[in-house]
């Protein structure tokens, strides 16, 4: 089995992101605008972020969770965000309890509101617990975002805004993922510091 060598990998994961880049820009900017307009109306309103997902998309909403309650890029007052991953007692009970297709749902039952924002980070769009928990914030009255990708799966049509990566390599679908939520946190960040 030839191996190729890590210049030539890193040349075509270029290319594909690239590609997937030019892709997403043309097809999300808008929903990205709104988005951020969202989460700052929130936050403007007394309201809080919350963001979820599995694997590395759970990492991923502690990351951006940890973006807008620290900072960013500026200093600034904390704003209001939270992982709905970081809890191991509290992942590990409701999974052995109830089960893990209710880790979100519970966690949103207990702690939103109405006028929150929920933000769910998927690769597949078709993780049960992702599900559940987009229903249960739909269900209370929340801003659901989704930042998705292949076809966005189930969780699509749970989803008030969709940032979509119309991919089915996870790598690159998890690095744009990224780079939303940065772009997101950044300019949240900029319009709440005025």
């Amino acid at each position: 089995m030839d191996k190729q060598p890590a210049a030539a990998q890193l040349i075509e994961a270029s290319t594909q992101l690239q590609e997937l880049l030019a892709s997403v820009c043309q097809d999300c900017g808008s929903d990205l605008d709104i988005a951020i307009k969202s989460c700052c109306a929130a936050l403007k309103n007394g309201n809080k972020i919350l963001f979820f997902g599995n694997g590395g998309s759970a990492t991923q909403a502690q990351h951006l969770a940890a973006e807008l309650i620290n900072r960013f890029l500026i200093n600034r007052r904390p704003l209001a965000a939270l992982a709905l991953t970081s809890d191991s007692a509290v992942t590990t009970s409701i999974s052995n309890d109830f089960s893990f297709s209710e880790l979100f749902a519970r966690q949103l039952e207990g702690l939103g509101r109405a006028g929150d924002i929920a933000i769910a980070l998927s690769t597949s769009g078709t993780s049960a617990n992702i599900f559940e928990g987009l229903k249960k914030a739909r269900e209370l009255n929340m801003t659901t975002i989704g930042l998705l990708g292949r076809d966005g799966g189930d969780c699509l049509s749970l989803c008030d805004i969709t940032l979509l990566v119309p991919s089915s390599n996870t790598a690159r679908i998890q690095e744009i993922h990224l780079l939303l939520g940065h772009l997101l946190c950044g300019q949240v960040e900029k319009e709440m510091a005025l």
